[in-house]
């Protein structure tokens, strides 16, 4: 059981039929007074510290941005799960001109923050490496504190790309979906495209070190990597952190890939991830992570674990949070801007010629916030949680399903239920992996509240 405020604890069937007949005893409320669950009036020590946890929660800190920039749509591979509908290499019309490039410089002068953030997507933006170089060296001069991130398949790799993530405020992100012949099913299409990724890739690595390389693998659950082959692939690379997600219903993905709208088998799948690695870790003494679920378990036993904006709570769309397409289009998401692409609806919020469109954004608002939700209020999970119209939108043509029909909420549903039994585990090998994914030396009782 939760309150508001995500302070949680383990409680049998009797005690929820005693607090559902309001019937608690009184060691039921000496035990919820302890651990700040009640309070006896408005205004009391207790009610002050339970407000300040419960805006603890909904604080997004100020002060940065987040851009996502997408150069250019053209692209030198045809992945089958590709989510937003890239254009041919020698495809016209698809970069960024100058006049749109001169009002992206301008819009992100005008951002009210000396910190940024600037994704580049694609399409592959090293097709367009000088439009990088022309941000970049705007954006140092801008911003008191910047970095990048390169949204890149690395199938291309010379003196110029090196020489652009020598600079230590670039970071790479790549996909890797596994063992070789899984990654040539799924992105590049021949075993020789892939080995030249495996080459850049490793080049990258020697360069810039892991600390500055991510790699995620996107699965196909009708085909799905061997968990063990997975973990040994990213291994073999160096890696401590994989990032497992199903291909995203988007894009060309929706034509390849139809099963991903429902993806009923993905939760048995995780969950199989997620025993195979806590196995992994204990019997090598390594330790390797899944970043999602060690996210979620950081969202459960503390505020301001907000650096994943899939579970902000409230995320508001906002010009500091934006993606701008190659045609000059503002979005809140990189999946408003998909729907976009395959003409499912336009969820655009302005454009660089002309700003922000504050109305339509305030028509956006409401629905990424979960406090008010029907279901999400009685959900014990839902001030760790978030809300995807979005999803919801790409996968049902509307926002307004019941939640837990959703396949958002199903998919959290069964992540936060994973979270807590293994908090609750008390198996060694299961310690082992929380401890070190947590920064913790052991799992202290305080963080498994028991009500018996």
């Amino acid at each position: 059981m939760a309150d508001d405020t995500g302070s949680y604890f383990l409680a049998d069937r009797a005690f929820v039929d005693r607090y559902a007949r309001d019937e608690l005893n009184r060691f039921d409320a000496d035990f919820l007074s302890q651990r700040g669950h009640t309070f006896q009036k408005t205004g009391d020590l207790a009610h002050t510290a339970f407000l300040t946890r419960w805006a603890q929660r909904q604080h997004i800190g100020g002060g940065s941005a987040y851009v996502i920039l997408i150069p250019t749509l053209r692209c030198d591979l045809k992945c089958s799960y590709c989510q937003v509908s890239r254009a041919p290499v020698a495809a016209k019309g698809f970069d960024w001109d100058e006049q749109t490039l001169e009002r992206i410089l301008t819009f992100l002068d005008d951002l009210p923050v000396d910190e940024i953030q600037i994704e580049f997507q694609g399409g592959e933006p090293f097709l367009r490496l000088d439009l990088l170089r022309a941000v970049a060296e705007y954006a140092r001069r801008r911003f008191r504190r910047v970095r990048f991130v390169v949204c890149t398949n690395l199938q291309t790799l010379d003196a110029d790309i090196l020489a652009f993530l020598a600079s230590e405020d670039v970071l790479i992100s790549t996909s890797l979906d596994g063992p070789h012949q899984v990654h040539t099913r799924n992105r590049t299409g021949t075993s020789e495209l892939t080995q030249v990724f495996h080459r850049n890739l490793a080049r990258v690595l020697d360069l810039i070190g892991p600390d500055r390389v991510s790699a995620l693998p996107t699965i196909d659950m009708e085909h799905p990597p061997v968990p063990e082959e997975l973990i040994s692939a990213y291994e073999d690379f160096g890696f401590t952190s994989i990032f497992l997600r199903p291909v995203n219903y988007q894009g060309f993905a929706r034509k390849s890939h139809p099963s991903a709208r429902a993806s009923e088998s993905w939760p048995g799948y995780y969950r199989d991830f997620i025993d195979t690695l806590i196995v992994r870790n204990a019997r090598s003494g390594r330790v390797m992570e899944e970043f999602y679920l060690a996210h979620c378990l950081r969202r459960i036993l503390a505020p301001g674990a907000d650096n994943h904006t899939d579970l902000r709570n409230p995320n508001i769309p906002t010009g500091e949070n934006a993606v701008i397409d190659f045609d000059g289009l503002i979005y809140p998401s990189d999946e408003a801007r998909m729907l976009a692409r395959v003409r499912q609806v336009d969820l655009s919020i302005g454009n660089v010629a002309d700003g922000l469109d504050h109305e339509k954004l305030a028509l956006l608002a409401p629905s990424h916030v979960n406090n008010f939700d029907p279901d999400c209020i009685h959900c014990p999970y839902q001030p760790f949680c978030g809300t995807d119209p979005i999803d919801d939108l790409s996968r049902n043509g509307r926002i307004d399903v019941p939640r837990h029909e959703s396949w958002f909420c199903q998919r959290h549903l069964a992540v936060f239920d994973l979270a807590i039994e293994l908090l609750y585990s008390g198996d060694p090998a299961v310690d082992f992996t929380l401890c070190r994914w947590l920064g913790l030396e052991t799992l202290p009782d305080a963080l498994r509240p028991v009500l018996s």
